[in-house]
């Protein structure tokens, strides 16, 4: 099985490919689509869908897992993550792939086991549990990463069930 995870953002979209073979998990790839700040917003999100569809072109992941809005101080940053999410989401149903949401506190509940904790401390847990170097990866790949983990281990207890 392979698992989609996708950090949504309109200038920096992480995204990680978990490769899963019964009980043993592989990150697959994991890097970031970078849009052009000063271009249009309507651009911005045409670079992200295209190359979402890239992804799943390449990949053929099974499953999808998005990260939520995440509302903080700005609005308008969050309406804008909202269109960034809409192409993310558009891609994956396009391709038929099954996606479930998360907010980032079940994501770090997954996979640090304490919802509050920081990106550093994601960071960490995703670099042990995949046994991986990730000095080289932005925190938009790494999250991608965590959000595609969160996955899993809702995968994994759901066939225990």
């Amino acid at each position: 099985m392979i698992i989609l995870g996708i950090d949504p953002g309109s200038q920096n979209c992480g995204y990680g490919i978990l490769q899963v073979e019964k009980r043993r998990i592989v990150a697959a790839g994991c890097d970031v689509i970078k849009t052009d700040t000063s271009a249009k917003l309507e651009n911005r999100l045409t670079v992200i869908y295209e190359n979402i569809k890239n992804v799943i072109d390449e990949y053929k992941p099974e499953i999808a897992a998005v990260e939520t809005i995440f509302y903080g101080k700005n609005i308008k940053s969050a309406f804008t993550l909202g269109h960034a999410r809409g192409v993310i989401m558009l891609a994956l149903a396009q391709s038929g792939i099954q996606t479930f949401e998360y907010s980032p506190r079940e994501v770090k509940q997954s996979v640090v086991g304490n919802g509050n904790a920081s990106k550093e401390q994601v960071e960490f847990m995703v670099q042990k549990i995949l046994n991986m170097d990730i000095k080289n990866k932005t925190q938009d790949a790494t999250d991608a990463l965590a959000i595609a983990l969160c996955q899993f281990n809702k995968e994994r207890f759901r066939m225990k069930k």
